[in-house]
C-alpha cells in the first residue's frame, strides 16, 4: 500500500467486499421480513395454508444471517475501518443515524394514523418512542441496539487511544442505569412509567466484536481469508447446512429463532467467511458503493413498501410454487422500490435526513 505523499499514514484501503456484505445484508432483511409476513399470513402454522407458509418460513430463515453481519459490520467500522478520533467524530457518526430515525419515526406514526394502526393517540406514541419503549415499525429495533453498541465500542477504542471521553462515559452509565431506574420510579410512586428500550443484548455486542476479527482478517491466514473459487466451498457449504438447520428449527421448535442460536451464528459465519476479501471487478465497484451507500434508506423505509405489498398480494390459500414465485417476486419489488427511493433522496441531497 503506497503511503501518503503528504508523509502522513498509508491511505486506508476501500474494502468492497464489505460493501457487498452490507448490500446483501440489506436485501437479506427484505427477504426475512417478507417471509415473515408470508407466515403470519397464515398464523404461523402450516395448516393454515401450507404453501404459503413454506415459502415464507424458507425465506424468512433465508435471511436469518443480515442482523448478526450488520452488528459484524458496525464493530469492524468502529474497531479496525474507521475508529473514531474523538468525541466530536463519535457525536457527528451518532447524529446521522439519530436524525434519520427521528424523522422515520415521525413518517411511520404519521402512516400507521393514516391507515388506523396505531393502538394510541400519536403525541403518546411519540413520547414512548423517545425511551424505545415504542417502535412505529418494528425493524427499527436494531438501531436502538446498533447504537449504544457503537457508542460502548468507541469508548473502548478512546480510551485505548489516550482520550478521556467523560460525556461518553456518563452517557453510557445512563443506558446501563435507565431500565432499572424506571422499574424502581414505577413501583415507588405507583405511575405508569414508560419500558426504557434504549440498549444491547450480549449477543449483538458479541457479533460486533468478533465479527470486526473476522473481517479485519488478512487474506491467507490459515486459509480462512482470501480464499478463492472452489475453496470458498469450505464456508459455503456449512452456510447451507446450518441454513437447513434453521429452517428445521423454525419449523419445528420455535418461530422465530433468536438471532442469539448457535444457528444463525454458523450461518451468519458461513456467509461472511464465504464473502471475505471477495475480488470486486472495477468496472463493478462504483456501482456497488452507491448501492452500498444507499442500502440504510432502503433499510428505513421498506417496511412501508412491503406492508403495502403484502396486504394486496398475499393470501394463505396459495399453492408453493406460486407462493414461492409470489415470494420472490415481492422480495425484489419491495427491492428495487426500497433503493429507488434511496438513490433517488441522495441525489436531492436529502440522505442526511432520510437515510
Amino acid at each position: 500500500m503506497a503511503a501518503d505523499p503528504r508523509g502522513g499514514r498509508p491511505p486506508r484501503e476501500h474494502r468492497y467486499d464489505i460493501d457487498l456484505i452490507r448490500l446483501l445484508c440489506s436485501v437479506g432483511v427484505i427477504l426475512c421480513h417478507t417471509g415473515s409476513a408470508f407466515v403470519n399470513a397464515v398464523g404461523r402454522e402450516p395448516s393454515g395454508g401450507a404453501g404459503t407458509y413454506w415459502a415464507g418460513l424458507v425465506a424468512d430463515s433465508a435471511g436469518r444471517f443480515a442482523v448478526p453481519l450488520f452488528f459484524a459490520i458496525a464493530g469492524w467500522v468502529v474497531l479496525v475501518g474507521a475508529p473514531p478520533k474523538d468525541g466530536v467524530q463519535l457525536r457527528r457518526r451518532i447524529v446521522r443515524i439519530v436524525l434519520p430515525l427521528a424523522v422515520w419515526t415521525a413518517l411511520y406514526l404519521a402512516w400507521g394514523r393514516l391507515r388506523g394502526t396505531n393502538d394510541d393517540p400519536v403525541g403518546d406514541l411519540a413520547l414512548d418512542s423517545l425511551l424505545a419503549s415504542v417502535r412505529p415499525a418494528y425493524h427499527l429495533w436494531y438501531l436502538y441496539a446498533y447504537i449504544p453498541v457503537v457508542m460502548l465500542l468507541a469508548f473502548v477504542v478512546l480510551v485505548r487511544s489516550g482520550r478521556r471521553p467523560w460525556g461518553l462515559g456518563a452517557a453510557l452509565l445512563v443506558l446501563a442505569a435507565a431500565p432499572s431506574l424506571f422499574g424502581d420510579l414505577s413501583r415507588v410512586t405507583g405511575a405508569e412509567l414508560p419500558r426504557f428500550g434504549w440498549g444491547f443484548g450480549p449477543y449483538q455486542l458479541i457479533y460486533a466484536v468478533l465479527g470486526a476479527f473476522l473481517l479485519a482478517l488478512p487474506a491467507g491466514i490459515a486459509g480462512i481469508a482470501g480464499i478463492a473459487g472452489r475453496k470458498r466451498l469450505l464456508w459455503t457449504l456449512p452456510a447451507l447446512v446450518a441454513l437447513t438447520a434453521v429452517i428445521g428449527y423454525q419449523h419445528r421448535v420455535h418461530y422465530a429463532i433468536p438471532y442469539a442460536s448457535v444457528l444463525v451464528a454458523l450461518f451468519s459465519a458461513g456467509v461472511l467467511l464465504s464473502l471475505h476479501r471477495l475480488r470486486i471487478p472495477e468496472r463493478l465497484r462504483p456501482r456497488l458503493t452507491r448501492l452500498a451507500d444507499a442500502s440504510f434508506g432502503a433499510y428505513l423505509v421498506h417496511v412501508l413498501v412491503l406492508g403495502v405489498l403484502t396486504d394486496l398480494f398475499v393470501s394463505a390459500d396459495l399453492a408453493l410454487l406460486p407462493a414461492a414465485a409470489l415470494m420472490v417476486a415481492v422480495t425484489a419489488a419491495t427491492t428495487l422500490l426500497s433503493f429507488g427511493a434511496a438513490l433517488l433522496w441522495g441525489r436531492l441531497g436529502m440522505s442526511r435526513v432520510l437515510g
